[in-house]
């Protein structure tokens, strides 16, 4: 026991760390031997590995590029091809006589006229305040739906859930508005019953005050439902301990909600809101094609009804590819510029800096 203690007392001399002093003034304080270490040199850069030949990542990447060939030829086929169609747009284009090669070339013209036009100023006018009022009320809805879903507890009640609000993505949309119709419209089933209880009747169906607030409630009927399985797809993602040690620590639901549960589907949300930005200007043309008649086009005329009934119907393909060519780049307009916000935030986007 007596060698054991003298041999740490022996080592615990040898490593004690020897002061360095300087007598003079002005020179450096004592420093010790032990906590005083050489600068290491900065390693070597990496040399960059040369890009393997073209042979080589074809051998390597075959089954790949075969699994995602069938999707190359479906965009190639149906929307970049048919984006070379947009040069008609700049044409004075007869489609039966002369064709795209043999029209000539009238340049920004058909675009004079449709700022020109009332009927286009209130198609822009009526997409804009759809796509603004949707982004605020509908937006959020798949979100919040997520999060419900997910917190419960129980697997049976949250997949009847799921398969209830899930169902309507599969409706079209001729069907949707039928149900709407039954039970909004002015012989439907809510007027009958205020009727019979000696209120006045009511008929959102033909009303243009409420068309923004008919559209929206549709979109989120139909669709919130499979909006919210991407949300799902991130809020499991998430670390669960995360939860566990913020439960430990004290916080409750709504701080739990707030400091793990939205930052972690942020990068989600930030996506989805530039896709959703970039495809605002569609705000669906079968929904508001439908319900035209009933509420006129006052309300209801966006920029794909106004596409089909000012170019398509009427056989002037120019001024329709003008006006279609329009809302695609306000859509680029609005990716790029939602894209740059989320660099801002510290978000990836679409796509990165780089």
């Amino acid at each position: 026991m007596g060698d054991h203690r003298g041999r740490l007392a022996r080592e615990g001399r040898r490593l004690r760390p020897r002061v360095l002093h300087q007598g003079r003034r002005g020179q450096r304080p004592p420093v010790s031997v032990l906590t005083e270490t050489k600068p290491r040199p900065a390693a070597a850069a990496r040399k960059p590995q040369p890009k393997p030949p073209w042979r080589t990542r074809l051998a390597r990447d075959w089954p790949l590029l075969l699994m995602a060939a069938p999707m190359m030829l479906l965009v190639w086929g149906f929307w970049w091809i048919p984006t070379l169609g947009n040069v008609v747009a700049f044409q004075d284009y007869k489609p039966f006589t002369s064709g795209i090669l043999g029209s000539r070339l009238v340049g920004f013209t058909h675009f004079q006229m449709l700022f020109s036009d009332p009927e286009f100023l209130r198609a822009m006018a009526n997409t804009l305040s759809i796509t603004a009022f949707q982004l605020v009320f509908y937006f959020p809805v798949p979100i919040a739906l997520a999060l419900l879903m997910h917190s419960i507890a129980s697997e049976r009640l949250r997949s009847m859930l799921q398969s209830v609000v899930y169902l309507p993505y599969f409706f079209s949309w001729v069907l949707v508005i039928a149900i709407f119709q039954q039970m909004l419209g002015g012989a439907g089933l809510i007027s009958q019953v205020l009727r019979a209880n000696g209120f006045e009747g009511l008929d959102w169906m033909t009303d243009p005050n409420t068309f923004i607030l008919l559209v929206t409630s549709q979109a989120i009927w139909k669709e919130a439902g499979f909006g919210a399985i991407i949300f799902l797809a991130a809020l499991a993602a998430i670390d669960q301990s995360q939860y566990e040690a913020a439960a430990v620590d004290g916080a409750g639901r709504w701080r739990r909600l707030w400091h793990i549960t939205l930052p972690g589907i942020r990068p989600v949300i930030v996506l989805l809101l530039i896709l959703r930005l970039g495809d605002a200007l569609n705000v669906g043309f079968e929904q508001f094609f439908l319900q035209r008649s009933a509420v006129g086009s006052q309300a209801s005329e966006v920029f794909d009804t106004f596409v089909y009934y000012s170019g398509i119907r009427t056989g002037d393909f120019d001024y329709g590819a003008a006006a279609g060519l329009f809302k695609g780049v306000v859509g680029l307009v609005l990716i790029l510029a939602a894209n740059r916000f989320a660099h801002l935030l510290g978000e990836r986007g679409v796509y990165s800096k780089s």
